[in-house]
């Protein structure tokens, strides 16, 4: 009986002692190895030194299979229809080496997708996607060589931050392309190319900020301005107004003629 890592162990090792115990523990490992080799329908397994490669290829999946092998070495889900990479997708995966996720229809990948996989892949294929970015923590730790080819790259911060941290198969490096750009002029360009001539994007993502946040301060003071002008000519309206209400009253002295015409009359 091979075990995964190429661990043999012979069945005759259980049967000579004859026990009831050692045969409960034969029947254990054998259920365990069989639910552990299920392959999924739409897939075809092979086995690799005790451990599964699971070709999936061109089965116009739209998601990643669920009931994957436990003691899959290689995932190869290439030219389908998978648009999303979700947290935790290959958790139970603690052998994968290989995963190639190439040619699908990706669009989004969750900050967990790898999740649980990061130590132990060496090799991941992304190339011919509809990747636009991908959150930071999403490689966090991953030590495979990556390729991201062929994907409509949106050249900003981000990406920027992401692919300092990756291995990059220096193969297809060169075709990881700015689709579009913080930038206009660098859409088309080389990623690496890019920053290889010292541009930096997070210089670009500062600046913008500076200046959302000077218009939004600029706004805010031509809106106090305006209130203020408002204030004091609504004040100055009120006090011409009252002005010419006073002017309407009788004077005082023209009070006292009338008084003293009245007391004479009397």
């Amino acid at each position: 009986m091979t075990f995964p890592g190429g661990t043999h162990v012979s069945k005759n090792v259980f049967i000579h002692h004859g026990h009831p115990f050692f045969l409960t523990i034969l029947l254990s490992l054998n259920f365990f190895s069989v639910m552990g080799s299920a392959c999924p329908k739409s897939c075809h397994c092979t086995e690799r030194n005790g451990l599964t490669v699971v070709q999936c290829s061109s089965r116009n999946l739209e998601e990643i299979p669920l009931d994957l092998p436990h003691n899959t070495v290689s995932l190869l889900l290439s030219n389908n229809h998978i648009a999303n990479i979700p947290n935790q997708a290959f958790k139970n995966l603690p052998w994968l080496q290989e995963l190639d996720l190439s040619r699908n229809a990706i669009e989004t990948v969750d900050a967990g997708g790898f999740q649980g996989v990061s130590e132990s892949l060496r090799a991941l294929d992304l190339s011919h996607n509809q990747i636009r970015s991908v959150p930071k923590e999403a490689f966090a730790r991953l030590n495979a060589k990556i390729s991201l080819s062929d994907n409509p790259w949106h050249c900003e911060c981000q990406l920027q931050e992401v692919l300092r941290e990756l291995n990059l198969d220096p193969k297809t490096v060169n075709e990881v392309s700015c689709h579009t750009s913080v930038q206009e002029e660098y859409a088309g360009k080389p990623v690496i190319q890019v920053l290889d001539s010292g541009i930096n994007f997070c210089n670009f993502h500062h600046k913008t900020t500076d200046v959302a946040m000077f218009v939004t301060m600029f706004g805010w003071f031509a809106m106090v301005i305006a209130y203020v002008i408002y204030y004091v000519r609504h004040n100055q309206e009120d006090a011409r107004r009252h002005l010419e209400y006073l002017k309407s009253l009788p004077s005082s002295s023209q009070i006292s003629k009338d008084f003293d015409t009245i007391s004479t009359v009397l």
